[in-house]
């Protein structure tokens, strides 16, 4: 199948992908922004989010979002990933370094990284909540886990929104739909990255941003911890995020280059 998705600009492409609590939606605010700084910029939805339905057997997003780049006739582009859109974007860039120009990776999650007791009884409360049938309290505590004290309410509501579309379409799935991992060596990955912490996210997503600099050791990487920031520091200050990554485009992907 192909993701849903949506095209704007001309110049070098660049990929926006999304977290697992979110769609494509997530990027609006950053959208126009990137696609004036000169590039050609793609969103899409992975399978189970938004307009991707979630077709029966195992998928790979990966495969997935590189598949959509062949359609759009796509050899290389950048990828932004915001947490598990970054998950997503470290393991394109291992697996077919060729294909990727740069990593701008925001609280991104990470393959083959073992997650806290923290992060743990997160989710256990999560599955809890939706084996009871609470798909509200399911979402609200997402909202409250995920958004930094910058959120404000339409940021709030933007991200109840996505991820009750998400869990709705998830929930609805046939038996047998889901995700595919793969093994991946990170060591492999070469772009230039850079790596965005929050300072008031979950200490997981500290630690795998700060950590980086050493996983991808063949790859130029930047790490930029901020202090005010949630897991999602493109919707808490949108303006402010948006141009540290053209920042760092212009530098490592020049639109005019």
């Amino acid at each position: 199948m192909t993701l849903a998705h949506d095209v704007t600009g001309d110049g070098p492409a660049l990929v926006l992908l999304h977290s697992g609590v979110c769609d494509r939606r997530m990027w609006d605010p950053q959208w126009p922004v990137l696609a004036g700084a000169g590039y050609r910029v793609v969103r899409c939805d992975f399978r189970g989010f938004g307009a991707s339905p979630l077709t029966g057997g195992p998928h790979n997003d990966p495969e997935d979002v590189l598949a959509l780049m062949d359609t759009l006739g796509i050899a290389r582009a950048a990828l932004l990933g915001s947490s598990y859109g970054g998950h997503v974007a470290l393991e394109i860039a291992a697996r077919h370094p060729e294909r990727v120009a740069a990593l701008a990776l925001l609280c991104a999650g990470q393959p083959g990284y073992e997650p806290s007791a923290e992060l743990r009884a997160f989710g256990e409360r999560e599955d809890a909540l939706l084996a009871a049938g609470d798909v509200a309290g399911a979402v609200e505590l997402n909202v409250a886990t995920w958004l930094g004290p910058e959120a404000n309410e339409p940021a709030r509501t933007a991200l109840r929104t996505m991820q009750r579309r998400a869990f709705d379409v998830q929930l609805a799935a046939p038996d047998g739909a889901g995700r595919r991992e793969v093994p991946v060596d990170l060591a492999a990955v070469a772009a230039p990255c850079l790596a965005v912490s929050g300072g008031q996210d979950l200490a997981d997503f500290r630690a795998i941003a700060a950590g980086l600099p050493q996983v991808l050791r063949g790859a130029d990487v930047r790490h930029v911890e901020l202090p005010w920031a949630g897991h999602f520091p493109g919707m808490e200050r949108p303006a402010e995020t948006a141009e540290l990554v053209a920042g760092f485009l212009n530098e490592a992907y020049p639109a005019t280059g």
